[in-house]
């Protein structure tokens, strides 16, 4: 929260210096104005009408910096506070499509989503190479389901990354084939040119927008 007090102070007074910087460069022209008056040539006055445009365009220019400067200033203050607001993501677990970081012993909490009409669903699990290492049976179920991260002789896998995906089948067709997302812990909130990503546990890296769930350990 002190992070978050000392960038809104410092954007609110680079902001106030520019503003101030800005009404300078009003008095400035008023004063080139009034001199223009003083030395115009008597016999060959400018036009009135000249003299309200320029004034009426250079208080427009200097209206719309005003607010621009403005709006970037308000823009950084709701960044730092987004950032402030994901801090209280940090150690829970998010679910998102990414690799399952297995490490070994902890079983992954996985949300499958069978196709609809399926009358059976099959985990497929692949090692980092792309080999299936894992053909498990699952219910036909949306519920969440703990993966123990055995391989297809029920020994335990080593610990690694591994992609999951689930194929749905209506008796011995198949139906369809989709990834499966998992929870993983959040260890870190990073903001960036392109948004908010989340370092996870295993060390994947999640945009904000791809989390599907949050839940306390």
């Amino acid at each position: 929260m002190t992070t978050v007090t000392s960038v809104t102070t410092s954007n609110t007074a680079t902001t106030a210096a520019a503003v101030q910087s800005s009404g300078s460069d009003y008095q400035m022209f008023l004063k080139m104005m009034t001199a223009q008056i003083r030395n115009q040539d008597p016999l060959n006055p400018m036009d009135a009408t000249a003299y309200a445009t320029q004034l009426a365009t250079f208080t427009g220019v200097e209206q719309q910096v005003r607010a621009n400067q403005l709006l970037e200033g308000l823009s950084t203050q709701f960044s730092v506070l987004g950032m402030a607001q994901l801090a209280g993501w940090v150690g829970q677990q998010a679910r998102a499509d990414v690799p399952a970081a297995f490490d070994g012993r902890t079983p992954i909490t996985i949300s499958p989503n069978p196709a609809q009409g399926s009358t059976s669903a099959v985990l497929v699990a692949r090692d980092e190479s792309g080999t299936v290492v894992s053909r498990e049976t699952l219910p036909v179920s949306s519920a969440p389901y703990l993966w123990l991260g055995a391989d297809i002789a029920g020994n335990p896998l080593p610990a690694g990354t591994y992609q999951l995906e689930l194929e749905s089948y209506g008796g011995a067709t198949l139906l369809d084939t989709s990834p499966v997302e998992s929870y993983s812990t959040i260890v870190e909130a990073q903001a960036g040119p392109n948004g908010i990503r989340l370092l996870l546990a295993g060390g994947q890296s999640v945009d904000a927008t791809s989390v599907t769930a949050l839940r306390r350990i």
